[in-house]
């Protein structure tokens, strides 16, 4: 596969991530507009505004991590190249995402339920999910060698995959305080046109947006690897001449 050799990847990521960012600007500067002009909630008011960033934070947070599930399997089962890099590239997106979507969750909460912060098990589930991705940015960080520390990765991020589906599910299997799914769902979204169509842009824009972040990432990430391996021949060169 063309893509699995480090060069050919830099090379298509050149080309592509300037496009991205000018369509995910385009899209956000769109979905922005559409937001606020889109009408108030009868119940919530102008703080339903929160829900056009807030929700595509959520998704994307779940979805970076499933991403690294998918990559992890990579590592471990097809061996690709790559598939590590785009791993621990991921996961400081995820983990800034992740922090976003608490926080406007939680500005979110206050005027709706009275209080910033509830251990319901939506919350608390999305909560693990950050520290999750703490624990794996610290991972891939702290071992120097970097295939113990891309298996190392692979395997805790498989394993706390598990709570991908619980965030997803939470509310339905528990009585929590978080509102149930709104948009994807049995029967249809229940969110009025209006509302329905600039939350997608919202979600389009920052889905591209991720998109374009993590190439960036993974570009940045193989070229350190490559001053890194350049140095060690450097230094086993020199050690050699004297």
């Amino acid at each position: 596969m063309d893509l699995a050799n480090p060069t050919r990847f830099v090379g298509l990521a050149d080309r592509l991530v300037p496009w991205l960012a000018i369509v995910a600007a385009l899209l956000l500067a769109l979905g922005l507009y559409m937001s606020f002009t889109a009408p108030e909630d009868f119940q919530q008011g102008i703080t339903v505004r929160i829900m056009y960033i807030h929700v595509p934070f959520a998704w994307l947070a779940m979805m970076c991590y499933t991403l690294m599930a998918v990559s992890a399997l990579g590592t471990l089962v097809w061996r690709h190249p790559l598939a590590d890099v785009a791993l621990k590239s991921a996961a400081p997106i995820g983990a800034v995402f992740t922090a976003l979507a608490l926080i406007t969750g939680s500005i979110w909460g206050k005027p709706m339920w009275g209080t910033w912060w509830v251990w319901d098990a939506r919350l608390t589930s999305v909560f693990v999910l950050f520290l999750m991705y703490l624990g794996i940015i610290a991972l891939t960080r702290a071992l120097d060698d970097a295939s113990r520390a891309a298996w190392a990765a692979a395997i805790i991020t498989l394993v706390g995959f598990i709570n991908i589906p619980i965030i997803k599910f939470s509310v339905d299997w528990w009585n929590t305080l978080h509102q149930p799914a709104s948009v994807f769902r049995m029967g249809g979204s229940t969110i009025d046109p209006s509302m329905l169509r600039p939350l997608l842009v919202m979600a389009l824009g920052f889905t591209v947006l991720f998109f374009a972040l993590h190439l960036t990432a993974m570009r940045t990430e193989i070229r350190r690897r490559r001053v890194i391996s350049m140095r060690r021949v450097a230094a086993r060169q020199a050690d050699n001449r004297y």
